[in-house]
């Protein structure tokens, strides 16, 4: 169990203009840019049936030849590692015995996942990883949890983020709050510069019960999270509905694509690279991360 402190944060956001989010590496031994990618017909199906060749990408403009391909649910899938971040703040108190139950039948349903990081947070945050052996304890954590205290989930996004830096493969993050943000030393914003750096794909559920202008701006925040790394937010109009939300989570991640290519811009200025996925078929809508920061290479001193 571990915290990120406030100097942490700070090092990680001052280094998100200068670094690249790490790059993964596949089985195929290439370092590669990749991309987990989202495929839906005009009436918001998955469309599961693509191949490498139904795909092009573009970086900046330029089209990138894709030397990775694999589907969710495929053999040659990468590996998975689940994050999972659940409020466990004072507003939850009357919808958390509920939500834990929620969770755990969702986290049932994703043994392929080699790990799961658990981040439970209140006006603390709290992370814990553990491998699928340990199932059983992290089942037992969930439910030991107490709604109480403020809302850091920003900071808790931020942990996650922090921890997940390193691990190989895909990562998929679910977060599930009902409200917003009374605690963070993160901002919004820094939020989603942070997001933006990772390689992690985020899926939020939102029991939002204020009404009014609130609750539209918590939601349209937490679509932001959410679509920056090409996932998606869900909003359950009642917590009897949640498991629903989490059943469209689990179609999502075992319809999700996953593309890498080694990009032909070899600048090292670690500046921002717009991409693009597009598919040959425009009948279907692609929904993935809109770009990356490139690598970072600081030049000697005279140069």
């Amino acid at each position: 169990m571990r915290r990120l402190t406030g100097l942490v944060i700070l090092a990680f956001l001052l280094g998100v203009s200068a670094t690249s989010a790490r790059q993964l590496t596949f089985r195929s031994g290439v370092d590669l840019t990749t991309f987990g990618v989202t495929v839906l017909d005009r009436k918001g199906n998955l469309v599961t049936d693509l191949d490498r060749d139904d795909f092009e990408v573009l970086e900046d403009g330029k089209r990138q030849n894709v030397q990775f391909f694999a589907r969710g649910d495929g053999d040659t899938s990468p590996e998975l590692h689940l994050g999972l971040v659940l409020d466990t703040s004072g507003s939850m108190t009357d919808e958390l015995k509920l939500a834990r139950s929620a969770a755990v039948r969702f986290l049932n349903l994703v043994p392929e996942a080699v790990d799961i990081t658990l981040v439970d947070f209140d006006t603390q945050v709290r992370i814990t990883r553990y491998p699928q052996r340990d199932f059983a304890r992290m089942v037992e954590r969930i439910r030991m949890r107490k709604a109480e205290g403020l809302t850091a989930l920003y900071d808790a996004l931020g942990t996650y983020l922090d921890g997940a830096e390193s691990q190989p493969g895909r990562k998929i993050m679910v977060m599930y709050t009902d409200g917003g943000d009374t605690r963070s030393a993160l901002s919004f914003t820094e939020t989603v510069t942070l997001l933006k750096a990772s390689q992690v794909t985020v899926y939020a559920i939102g029991l939002v019960e204020r009404t009014g202008s609130a609750r539209l701006e918590m939601q349209m925040k937490m679509r932001e999270l959410a679509e920056t790394t090409g996932g998606q937010a869900f909003f359950p109009m009642e917590m009897k509905n949640v498991e629903g939300a989490y059943e469209k989570v689990l179609a999502e991640i075992k319809g999700q694509y996953h593309l890498g290519y080694l990009s032909t811009n070899t600048s090292t200025n670690g500046a921002w690279r717009k991409v693009e996925v597009k598919t040959t078929r425009p009948d279907l809508k692609v929904r993935s991360r809109k770009g990356y920061f490139g690598p970072f290479k600081k030049e000697p001193p005279g140069h």
